[in-house]
This record gives C-alpha cells, sequence and structure tokens, in this order.
C-alpha cells in the first residue's frame, strides 16, 4: 500500500471518495497524467474496438453491443499482470435479471489488446489505488470492452438491465469514443438510492469509480445524432474483484 504523501494526486483524490461516499469522476486528463500516457496513445488505443464482435446473448433481442472478454490476476505492488486461460463469463440473475443466470461465451481479448501497454498501465494503477482503499494485495480483473452502436431503428443500451451492481468489489468505466451520438448519461447511487455522480463520458480517458459493494450505477441511452451515420459510444468497464 502507498501513503497519502507518495500517491500521484488523481489516486489520493480517487481513494479518499472512493473509502467516502464510494464513487468518483476522473476526468481524461488525470487519468492520462497518471497511467503516463496521451493523445496518440487514446488514439492507438480506440482502434481494438473496430475488431469487437457481436453480443449474442441479449435476452432484449437487441443487436446494438459488440464486445469481446477476458480476465487478468493482479499484483499491484509487484505490478505484475497475468493473463488469466479464456473461460465463459457468468452472472447470477440476482445480479444481472437480463442476461444473468447462463454462461455466456464471448469470443477472447486479441493479443495486441492484451499486450498494448497504456491498458497494462491502466490496470495497475487503477488496481493500486483499490488496495489502498480496502487493503487487498490481488485482485481477479475482468475486463468487457464494448461497443454500442445506435441507429433510426435501435437506440443502444449501455445497461439495459438499468440501475444496477456488477457483483464484484470495484467497477470502472472508462470512455474510450462517442462517434455521432447524443446521450450515455453515467449515473451513481448509494443503496439507499441517494444520488452521488451523474456525468456524460466525453474524453477519451474520462473514468467512472465505484466501489460495487456500496454502490449501483446505470446509463441511459444513446441515439444517433445523424441518423444517415454510423453511431456509437465504445468503452471499457474493468471490474475488479478481491482474490
Amino acid at each position: 500500500m502507498t501513503t497519502a504523501a507518495t500517491r500521484h494526486p488523481a489516486a489520493d483524490d480517487a481513494v479518499n471518495a472512493l473509502a467516502g461516499r464510494g464513487g468518483h469522476l476522473m476526468p481524461s486528463a488525470q487519468l492520462s497524467a497518471l497511467a503516463g500516457v496521451g493523445a496518440t496513445d487514446w488514439a492507438r488505443f480506440a482502434a481494438h474496438w473496430d475488431e469487437l464482435t457481436l453480443d449474442t446473448y441479449m435476452a432484449d433481442g437487441g443487436t446494438y453491443r459488440y464486445r469481446r472478454y477476458g480476465q487478468f490476476e493482479l499484483d499491484p505492488a509487484a505490478g505484475a499482470l497475468t493473463l488469466l486461460p479464456h473461460a465463459p463469463y457468468r452472472q447470477e440473475s440476482d445480479i444481472n435479471p437480463l442476461n444473468g443466470g447462463i454462461e455466456r461465451v464471448f469470443d477472447p481479448l486479441t493479443e495486441s489488446f492484451t499486450g498494448d501497454p497504456l491498458l497494462r498501465s491502466v490496470i495497475v494503477e487503477l488496481g493500486r489505488i483499490f488496495t489502498d482503499v480496502d487493503g487487498t494485495a490481488s485482485w481477479n480483473v475482468k475486463l468487457h470492452p464494448y461497443r454500442i452502436s445506435a441507429s433510426a431503428d435501435q437506440q443502444g443500451q449501455p445497461a439495459p438491465e438499468g440501475r444496477h451492481r456488477d457483483g464484484v468489489t470495484f467497477i470502472t468505466s472508462l470512455l474510450i469514443g462517442r462517434s455521432n451520438v447524443t446521450g450515455g448519461e453515467s449515473a451513481v447511487y448509494t443503496d439507499a438510492g441517494e444520488h452521488l455522480i451523474t456525468a456524460t463520458l466525453s474524453e477519451p480517458g474520462d473514468l467512472l469509480l465505484g466501489d460495487d459493494r456500496r454502490t449501483l450505477h446505470s446509463v441511459t441511452p444513446v441515439r444517433p445524432v445523424d441518423s444517415e451515420r454510423a453511431a456509437h459510444r465504445d468503452v471499457l468497464v474493468i471490474a475488479y474483484t478481491a482474490r
């Protein structure tokens, strides 16, 4: 664990917010400084979203979500990140009433994605923040890159299950890009329904963090600004579970 005296100011703000109310919005400039990346890194990283594949498990019949899936083991103190063997993804129905209760087999993350230095830096730095919040020394880290498309015939649903939690320890939503969409407003609430944060992630690197044990989150639908052009919202959801 690090101390407030040795932490980056952006990390210190996140630790204090998560230990307090349970949610935090980290603007792109702060995350970029923390992870040691810049605009060219975000542009390179965004290209991976063109390689996502259609999610065929949507119980609402939607064909608006593209994704891949994979998981790591993380030792934040050592900065050691180990890719785990590909496996099905499962959430129980009490956590995900729309798509839970079954094993979903998604295409694995590509080698270029898992080896991207931006990804590895972000995962490690966020893991150190979460370790400083609750002392966990080792994390299981599940990665969910999503592209939510929208058209005149079908709005995109970033969170079709509504206000929810993911059944993990900490949950993050990292904006990768928005193209020709409106909507996609994120919100974080306490268990009692008290509103904590509302924000529309708009810049690559804008990040929303939450203690999934104490908060719930939601995202409003996205629609095309110009229905004649392709429209999508790209995010990376990273879920940290204490090992």
